[in-house]
C-alpha cells in the first residue's frame, strides 16, 4: 500500500474536512492510508497526493473517496434506547399532538427525517416501530426520508437487501421472519410494506437544506462526533430550520449538544435523552 508522506496529511485532511465535514486530525493518518490506500492503487495512482489533485477535477473519483472515506458502521435497533423512546413517548405524544390539530381529519401526517442513515438500518428500524405501535397505517400521512452522503450506502439502503451478517446485528429472528423476505442465498430483502413507508437520498450535511421541508422527528446520531466544534454547531443550527416547532431531536448515546446548540435543551426519559426546542 501507498504510504502517505507528512505533507499530504494536512493536505487530504482539509480536502476532506472540506467535502464531508469529517475532521481527521494528525493522529488518524492510518485512516487516510486504510481508506484511500486501496482507491489510489486501483486508480494507479503513486501518491496521495496525485489522488488529491485528480480528485479536485473529477467529481467521480470524488464520490469514490467520500465512500471510502466514510463511516458506514451500523445495525438495525443500534443502542435499543433511542426507539424505546421512539415507540413509549416521543410517537405517542406527537399523534396525540397531531390527531387534535387536525381535528379528526385523516390521515394524520407524520414526518421523520434519519440525517445519517447510512445503509438504512436506522430507516427500517424506524418503520418497524412504526407499524407495531401504528396497526391501521391508513390513518397516517408517514413520510421517512433516509440521507447520507455516501452514493453506495444510499443505493443499499434503497433496494433493502441485506446479508446474514447484518440481518443478525440487532434483529431477533422473528422480526427478521416478519419484515424480511429471503433474497439469494444467504441474503434477505426488506419487504415492500416496509420499503415503501421511506425515501432515501444523498445530503451532504454541510451544504444547505434546500426543499428538506419539515420534520416532526430528527434523528442525527453518530455522524456529528467526527465534525469539528464549529461544523457541529453549524450543523445543528441548520437542523433548528427543519424541526417543527414541537418536535423531537434525537442525537446518538455519547453525544450532548452542550456548547454545541443552545436553542435546544435536552429532556430525559427513563434511560435516554432527546432534545426539543427551548419555550
Amino acid at each position: 500500500m501507498i504510504r502517505i508522506k507528512p505533507e499530504e496529511i494536512e493536505l487530504l485532511s482539509k480536502y476532506i474536512c472540506g467535502i464531508t465535514g469529517i475532521d481527521l486530525d494528525q493522529k488518524k493518518a492510518y485512516l487516510r492510508e486504510n481508506r484511500l490506500g486501496p482507491l489510489a492503487g486501483e486508480q494507479g495512482f503513486s501518491s496521495y497526493g496525485e489522488l488529491y489533485y485528480k480528485a479536485k477535477v473529477d467529481p467521480a473519483l470524488e464520490r469514490k473517496i467520500i465512500d471510502a472515506i466514510t463511516t458506514k458502521e451500523t445495525l438495525f435497533f443500534r443502542d435499543n434506547g433511542p426507539f424505546e423512546l421512539l415507540q413509549h413517548k416521543i410517537l405517542p405524544e406527537l399523534i396525540d399532538r397531531r390527531t387534535a390539530k387536525s381535528s379528526g381529519l385523516l390521515p394524520v401526517p407524520i414526518r421523520i427525517w434519519s440525517a445519517a442513515c447510512s445503509t438504512g438500518q436506522e430507516v427500517f428500524s424506524i418503520a418497524m416501530v412504526l407499524k407495531e405501535l401504528l396497526p391501521d397505517m391508513t390513518k397516517y400521512n408517514i413520510k421517512l426520508l433516509g440521507t447520507d452522503i455516501s452514493d453506495t450506502a444510499i443505493a443499499q439502503a434503497s433496494y433493502g437487501r441485506y446479508n446474514q451478517f447484518e440481518i443478525e446485528r440487532g434483529l431477533s429472528r422473528d422480526k427478521v421472519l416478519k419484515y424480511f423476505n429471503p433474497n439469494g442465498g444467504s441474503c434477505w430483502k426488506i419487504k415492500d410494506e416496509i420499503r415503501a413507508m421511506a425515501s432515501f437520498r444523498r445530503l451532504n450535511l454541510m451544504l444547505p437544506f434546500d426543499g428538506l421541508g419539515k420534520f416532526d422527528i430528527v434523528f442525527c446520531r453518530n455522524v456529528a462526533i467526527y465534525f469539528s466544534l464549529e461544523d457541529r454547531k453549524k450543523l445543528f443550527n441548520k437542523i433548528l430550520d427543519v424541526v417543527e416547532r414541537d418536535g423531537y431531536l434525537v442525537v446518538g448515546s455519547t453525544e450532548s449538544l452542550a456548547g454545541v446548540c443552545s436553542s435546544f435543551e435536552p429532556k430525559r426519559h427513563l434511560r435516554s435523552i432527546f432534545y426539543q426546542l427551548k419555550e
